[in-house]
């Protein structure tokens, strides 16, 4: 057996899914073959007192607000409400190796020949195989059956790196911002790309949530998603955040970044015009952060996520966004 499938055979043990909500969960129906076997997180935003029904025969734990107040009291305030950052909740009580985190509004993807794609199994994979952030294999992810590194990639860099991160995408629905989804409303995402690839070092991405994994021991800390939520003046850019946040610790430490497959399908388009409002500030917002994460740097003692993620609070606080409340808090 390879070293992949002795791995997946212990997934169930190692895995959690995280689902964050405020509707019935009548989705988990189309994913029953891929996530039964599996323990699942689901945190309720929003009304705590509205019920939410989860199809029978899955292994879950439940939290709404009013189990994150009672659970982490004063300190409740560093969990975004109506948001769904709420999963970073879920993020902190899980003891697993592993997360995988997506939204209520997706649904199972088919490949090209019509094959359902198990998408947890393709993150888990790509946690599993190493990352190439050092130098770009024109093969895309070398490590795949059927490709190798090509005529003139170092030998020296050819064992790789831990990965970190496994972003995957959506077919139907893209993730856009609200002026892009305003310019064009009826745009679908119909093409799938059979690659995984990895982000080199020093480049930023925009991380959706909506169909995410990551290796909570080696950059777990680094996943929290800020606060983005009710009474915030910035929206939606909560995993944009820990996006950039988890980048640049990953760059620091040596740990890759992964994105490309798997593909779930987006059922639905959230409002653009809600969307607008929630992210106007931020449109112009991102355009000092984004420069502001590209320059950061760690010491040398800076040895893990933790650490890293404390400098990298400090140093949002003493050099950028002073006039920033929102990122001095999620920092």
């Amino acid at each position: 057996m390879s070293e992949i499938g002795a791995a997946m055979a212990l997934l169930k043990d190692e895995v959690d899914i995280v689902i964050p909500t405020i509707r019935s969960l009548d989705f988990l129906e189309m994913w029953r073959p891929f996530f039964q076997p599996y323990h699942l997180i689901i945190i309720q935003d929003g009304d705590p007192s509205k019920i939410i029904k989860v199809p029978e025969g899955f292994d879950y734990e439940f939290y709404n607000r009013n189990d994150i107040n009672r659970i982490l009291g004063p300190k409740a305030s560093c969990i975004s409400f109506l948001d769904s950052a709420c999963r970073c909740f879920a993020f902190l009580i899980s003891k697993k190796k592993y997360i995988f985190t997506i939204d209520d509004d997706c649904f199972v993807a088919k490949d090209p020949s019509g094959k359902e794609i198990n998408a947890l199994e393709q993150h888990i994979k790509t946690l599993l195989t190493p990352s190439t952030p050092y130098f770009f294999n024109t093969l895309y992810d070398p490590y795949r059956e059927g490709a190798d590194f090509v005529r003139g990639y170092p030998f020296s860099l050819r064992e790789g790196s831990p990965t970190a991160v496994s972003h995957g995408l959506w077919l139907n629905i893209p993730d856009y911002d609200a002026p892009t989804q305003l310019v064009k409303p009826r745009e679908r995402n119909t093409r799938y790309v059979d690659a995984v690839v990895t982000i080199p070092k020093k480049a930023l991405y925009p991380m959706c949530a909506m169909n995410l994994a990551f290796d909570r021991e080696l950059i777990g800390p680094a996943m929290y998603f800020g606060l983005f939520g009710d009474g915030q003046p910035i929206g939606r850019y909560d995993d944009m955040f820990a996006g950039w946040c988890s980048k640049v610790i990953c760059d620091h430490l040596g740990f890759g970044v992964k994105t490309g497959l798997p593909y779930i399908w987006h059922s639905k388009a959230s409002n653009p015009f809600i969307n607008l409002k929630k992210e106007y500030n931020g449109l112009f917002w991102q355009e000092e952060a984004i420069p502001f994460f590209q320059s950061v740097t760690f010491p040398k003692d800076c040895t893990n996520a933790q650490l890293c993620y404390i400098e990298l609070a400090k140093q949002i606080k003493v050099k950028a966004f002073q006039d920033r409340p929102l990122l001095l808090q999620a920092g």
